[in-house]
C-alpha cells in the first residue's frame, strides 16, 4: 500500500497540536474550577492530579518551583481554582493544565458526601472498636468479595499461594466500579453469609480517584459489611485511599496484597514454628524421661531400703554378728577354761602321788590284804613297794 504523501507521523501530529493550543491566547491564560482526584507528589517535588467535575476531568501538572510557594498543598475531594496554561505532553498525546496558582474554594461535592455519611454512620456506632471482631488465625476457606477480573484478585490469589497454600479461596464476583456496582456487592457478601464453610470475608479492589472506589464509599454496602455474619476485612484502594468500607470493616489493610498477608500466617514461618516446637518437645521429653528415671531410681532405692527382703538381709547380717560375737565369746570362754584346767591339771600333777613318788617316796601296800602300810607296826610278811618309775615285791624279814 502507497503511503500517502501529506501523511504525518505521531510525533508530528502531536507536535502539531502542542503549537495550536500554545498559539490559543485563551488557553494560555486560564483559570479552571473542579475537584481535586489522583493527588501524587513525586520524589522530584512536581504535583500531579485531576481536576474533574461532574462530567469532564483534566490532568493537572504544578512544578516543583510553584508547589514551593503554595500556602496550601491541595488534598484529595478539594475544589479549587487552578490557573495556568494548557499544552499537550508529546510522549503520552494528553493534553494537561500546568498550573502556576491553585486557590481553594471548598470540599468538592464527592468528599462532603463522604464527610456526611462517615460522620452519620460513627454517631450509630458503627465504627466502635468493641464491636470489631477479630479475624481467625488459620482460616481454611476465605471469601473473596471482588471482579474475577480485577488484578487485585491476582494480586491476593498470588499472596495466599506463596504464604498459606492451605487455605481455599471462594470468589463471590462483583462490579467494583460504577453505578450497578453497590448493590452487586452487597449480594456478594449475603451469598457469602449465606454458607457456612466460610471463615471469613475479603473485600478488595485496587487503586484508583475518589470516584472509582466510590461505590465502597455507598451507605448500602457500609451496612451490609457492618451486619455481616462473618468478619470483614477490607483491602480497597492503595495506603492512601481510604473508604467507607475501611472504617466498618473489622479490619482495614491499606492494600489488597496487604489484606491478603494479614489474614493468613506465613507458613514458611509455621514450619519453622513447628520445628522450634519439636525440638522443645523433644528436648522436654527427654528432661522428663531423664527426671523420672531420676525419680524412679531414688524410689527403688527408699524402696530397697524398707522391702521386707532388706530387712530379712539385716537381721541376717545382725544374726551373723551375733553368731560372730557368741562364737568369739565360746572361744574367750574355753580359752579361760583351758587356761583354769592346765593351772589345776598343772596342780593336780604337782600333787598326784606319781610326782611325790618322783620325789623320792614310795607307796608300800600289804601284798596279800592290799591295806596301806603307814606304819612299821603294821604286821605284813610280804609287801608290794611302788615308786614312781615301776613297782617291785619284798618280804619283811625283821620288824625293827
Amino acid at each position: 500500500m502507497m503511503i500517502p504523501e501529506n501523511a504525518l507521523s505521531v510525533t508530528t501530529l502531536t507536535t502539531y497540536i502542542r503549537a495550536v493550543f500554545e498559539q490559543d491566547d485563551r488557553l494560555q491564560d486560564v483559570w479552571v474550577q473542579g475537584e481535586v482526584s489522583n493527588f501524587r507528589r513525586a520524589s522530584s517535588g512536581h504535583l500531579y492530579f485531576t481536576l474533574k467535575d461532574g462530567k469532564a476531568a483534566v490532568r493537572c501538572v504544578v512544578w516543583k518551583s510553584t508547589a514551593m510557594r503554595l500556602h496550601t498543598l491541595p488534598k484529595e475531594g478539594d475544589s479549587v481554582l487552578a490557573h495556568g496554561y494548557v499544552s499537550v505532553y508529546e510522549p503520552a498525546g494528553d493534553y494537561q493544565l500546568y498550573a502556576d496558582k491553585v486557590r481553594p474554594v471548598g470540599i468538592g461535592d464527592l468528599y462532603a458526601q463522604f464527610e456526611r455519611l462517615k460522620a452519620k454512620l460513627d454517631a450509630e456506632g458503627l465504627f466502635d472498636p468493641l464491636r470489631k471482631r477479630p479475624l481467625p488465625a488459620f482460616p481454611h476457606r476465605i471469601g473473596v468479595v471482588t471482579s474475577p477480573e480485577a488484578a487485585a484478585f491476582q494480586d491476593v490469589l498470588n499472596v495466599l499461594r506463596r504464604r498459606f497454600p492451605l487455605a481455599e479461596v471462594v470468589l463471590s464476583p462483583t462490579l467494583v466500579q460504577g453505578a450497578d456496582a453497590p448493590p452487586q456487592i452487597v449480594r456478594a457478601l449475603e451469598r457469602l453469609n449465606r454458607r457456612d464453610d466460610i471463615e471469613v470475608i475479603l473485600v478488595c479492589r485496587g487503586g484508583g480517584s475518589i470516584e472509582d472506589l466510590w461505590a465502597f464509599n455507598d451507605e448500602m454496602v457500609a451496612r451490609a459489611v457492618a451486619a455481616s455474619r462473618l468478619p470483614v476485612i477490607s483491602g480497597v484502594g492503595h495506603e492512601v485511599d481510604f473508604t467507607i468500607c475501611d472504617f466498618v470493616a473489622d479490619e482495614r489493610a491499606p492494600t489488597p496484597s496487604a489484606a491478603a498477608e494479614m489474614l493468613t500466617p506465613d507458613i514458611a514461618e509455621l514450619r519453622a514454628g513447628v520445628a522450634w516446637l519439636g525440638d522443645q518437645l523433644r528436648e522436654s521429653f527427654a528432661r522428663q524421661v531423664r527426671e523420672r528415671r531420676e525419680d524412679l531410681n531414688a524410689s527403688a532405692r527408699a524402696l530397697r531400703g524398707v522391702s521386707p527382703a532388706a530387712r530379712v538381709r539385716i537381721f541376717r547380717q545382725r544374726l551373723d554378728d551375733w553368731n560372730a560375737r557368741l562364737t568369739g565369746a565360746q572361744r574367750a570362754r574355753l580359752a579361760l577354761l583351758r587356761e583354769r584346767v592346765g593351772a589345776r591339771g598343772q596342780a593336780l600333777t604337782a600333787a598326784s602321788p606319781t610326782a611325790i613318788l618322783a620325789r623320792g617316796y614310795a607307796l608300800v601296800t600289804d601284798a596279800v590284804t592290799g591295806a596301806r602300810i603307814t606304819s612299821a607296826s603294821q604286821d605284813a610278811p610280804r609287801l608290794i613297794v611302788q615308786f614312781h618309775d615301776g613297782v617291785i615285791r619284798a618280804n619283811v624279814e625283821k620288824e625293827e
